[in-house]
């Protein structure tokens, strides 16, 4: 696996040689110093070109970079949809282990990407970007909920509830556990960022899909998101449905505390008294 050194000799030397190249900046975990360093981080890179025409499948240029694994050019995908947006990317899954994520935006868009604040100059031709800030995670850290933002996610969570539990009863295992896997967890993962983020005063970051609460959250609540995650066994997916419900309501309720909210406590009895009387049922029931 070719080290740090290499590969950004690599990216910069590319980019010293080519004349349209006027300036690169990195972004992503490289340059987050609160993020967990691994030999799986990428290299977030943007070249800053006069006309990113001639860098549109470019294919040539990939091979520059190593031998791929495998390419993904997301503004030439239909699913999901590009962009558009005028700039191109490159995906580049190395076969030593190595993942450059390398895009070409015009110079004209400079000032809009550097409102990340993760990026770093590493060249500036014409002095186009100036002198950066230090990189921070600022613009990543969790905002704190509104009241509408914090009902709509109560309300969603316990509305998916009764979803899983039908398809549960029916034997319908994709579709409960599309229910419970994705949306119901969208939600419960909102809920706990903002859990997170009370406890933190917002001013830290659980990392994208809450990838840092391992060890910033209580070992029990820890346990419980564990908890949430079944098998395809029709029983372990009915307890992962209670747990997930037990760990909404123990996250939800401190935030709504904390910053003032009113938890929808009867809404939650009704939901989680219901979906207990759908497990019991026996499947050929006609009648709750």
């Amino acid at each position: 696996m070719r080290s740090e050194e290499e590969m950004l000799d690599l990216i910069l030397n590319y980019a010293r040689r080519d004349e349209d190249v006027r300036a690169v900046v990195m972004n992503g975990s490289r340059v987050n110093s609160n993020a967990k360093i691994d030999l799986f981080q990428d290299y977030d890179i943007i070249y800053f070109v006069r006309n990113v025409e001639p860098y549109r499948h470019n294919w040539e240029l990939t091979r520059y970079f190593g031998e791929l694994m495998i390419l993904q050019t997301p503004e030439d995908m239909s699913e999901p949809p590009a962009a558009n947006k005028g700039f191109y990317s490159y995906l580049m899954q190395f076969k030593d282990g190595n993942r450059i994520d390398l895009s070409f935006y015009s110079i004209n868009s400079i000032p809009e990407c550097m409102q990340d604040t993760l990026t770093v100059m590493l060249i500036d031709k014409d002095n186009l970007i100036g002198k950066l800030p230090p990189p921070s995670d600022r613009g990543y850290l969790p905002q704190r909920p509104t009241v509408k933002a914090f009902d709509d996610c109560c309300n969603e969570y316990w509305w998916l509830n009764p979803y899983v539990a039908k398809g549960l009863w029916r034997d319908e295992l994709t579709y409960a556990r599309y229910m419970l896997d994705t949306l119901m967890r969208e939600q419960l993962m909102k809920m706990l960022t903002w859990y997170y983020g009370t406890n933190t005063n917002f001013e830290k970051s659980p990392g994208k899909l809450g990838k840092y609460l391992k060890g910033q959250i209580e070992d029990e609540l820890w346990t419980m998101l564990e908890g949430t995650y079944a098998d395809a066994n029709l029983d372990h997916t009915w307890d992962a449905l209670f747990v997930m419900g037990d760990l909404f309501r123990r996250v939800a309720q401190p935030v709504a505390d904390h910053i003032g909210f009113i938890y929808p406590e009867q809404e939650d009895r009704n939901v989680s008294e219901f979906i207990r009387r759908i497990k019991q049922l026996p499947r050929d029931a006609k009648t709750i």
